[in-house]
């Protein structure tokens, strides 16, 4: 799927990476600084990140379908989108977890152990989405020509 000449998926996963990594960060040192507001902080970008991991799974998953079938590139694909499902289920158990608690102020040792193994997976999958571009090319267009100098 693209839009512009973009790949869709490729466009919108800078925001759950960026968004649910970086709520790890603030949540931990929420955690170590006792800053409520941090917690806070990580509550709505963790939020924010499951929301966009949804819509770039639904563009992943338009993208998988059209990879042809018994290729090794599919097999890789079929791993990606399983682990960041298993990615938006742990990091959306933290969030449940929080509101459960109490709000965004309030993050359990659970729901904050949760978002580190939702981040630790994530750079499996992550590895795995650059294998599907760098190595087997997909989402990329083979007529934009890097060597061009136009």
């Amino acid at each position: 799927m693209k839009l512009f000449g973009h790949p869709i998926h490729a466009v919108l996963v800078a925001f759950p990476i960026g968004l649910l990594s970086t709520s790890v960060i603030f949540d931990w040192v929420g955690w170590f600084t006792g800053d409520e507001q941090l917690t806070a902080v990580a509550f709505y970008m963790l939020l924010s990140g499951v929301a966009f991991g949804l819509t770039a799974a639904l563009f992943g998953l338009l993208d998988w379908l059209g990879i042809r079938s018994a290729t090794r590139a599919k097999g890789v694909g079929l791993w990606h989108g399983l682990g960041n499902l298993v990615v938006l289920i742990l990091f959306g158990a933290s969030l449940w977890l929080r509101w459960q608690g109490g709000g965004p102020e309030f993050a359990s040792l659970t729901a904050r152990y949760l978002s580190l193994a939702g981040a630790g997976l994530l750079l499996v999958t992550g590895w795995l989405g650059a294998d599907l571009v760098y190595h087997f090319g997909i989402g990329v267009d083979l007529q934009a020509g890097a060597s061009r100098h136009d």
